[in-house]
């Protein structure tokens, strides 16, 4: 695993907006007295989610201050996990899983997407500022492969073609509908349910 740095411009300042503010006292309540510490992973996605996907150093130290721990602990969880980005993604984050399952059902394809229409890079935004791509591993719905993650949602049964289509979405500053772009739902059967007939038939 590379190391994560953090971006080299930062603001100078951060802090929870209201609304954000009354998530994270939420959170935080939810501790015993002594051990509000212990809240600091969704702090930091709470910060993360405001300010446009990323972490800047101004909100680790913010978030010290509100949980009364050394700064450079907050650090050490922010650049310890994957989820957490120190560096701007971008408005869509664009995640491609080409774990074995993806890269078996075509996973290159959607990566192939991601360079003609973001960037021939990962981790760079595309020339409109508005999302960027990066390969991951395994996101847990390989029944569905090949499938992608844009911010919170899945998109997957796809193709390069379906990949294209939302990637255009995405850089018109749209958000495309989730889901499978094979008309499943969920992780039924394509071609309708062949198991437990009879017991199907039986309920009535």
């Amino acid at each position: 695993m590379s190391l994560k740095r953090p971006a080299k411009e930062q603001p100078e300042n951060f802090e929870f907006s209201s609304s954000s503010l009354d998530i994270a006292n939420k959170v935080i309540a939810k501790y015993p007295k002594g051990k509000q510490q212990s809240a600091v992973m969704d702090l930091l996605y709470i910060a993360q989610r405001q300010n446009d996907n990323w972490i800047p150093l101004a909100a680790m130290k913010y978030i010290a201050k509100i949980l009364d721990m050394p700064y450079i602990k907050v650090y050490e969880v922010a650049t310890f996990y994957s989820m957490y980005n120190l560096s701007p993604v971008g408005k869509y984050f664009v995640q491609v899983c080409t774990t074995t399952p993806c890269m078996i059902r075509g996973a290159n394809k959607l990566v192939e997407a991601c360079k003609e229409k973001i960037s021939e890079n990962e981790s760079e935004l595309s020339p409109n500022k508005i999302c960027s791509w990066m390969e991951v591993e395994c996101l847990g719905a390989c029944v569905n492969a090949p499938m992608m993650q844009i911010n919170d949602e899945y998109y997957e049964d796809l193709n390069k073609e379906k990949t294209l289509e939302i990637l255009e979405t995405i850089l018109k500053g749209n958000t495309p509908k989730a889901g499978s772009y094979r008309g499943r739902v969920n992780n039924e059967p394509e071609n309708n349910r062949k198991t437990l007939m009879e017991f199907k038939n039986a309920q009535g």
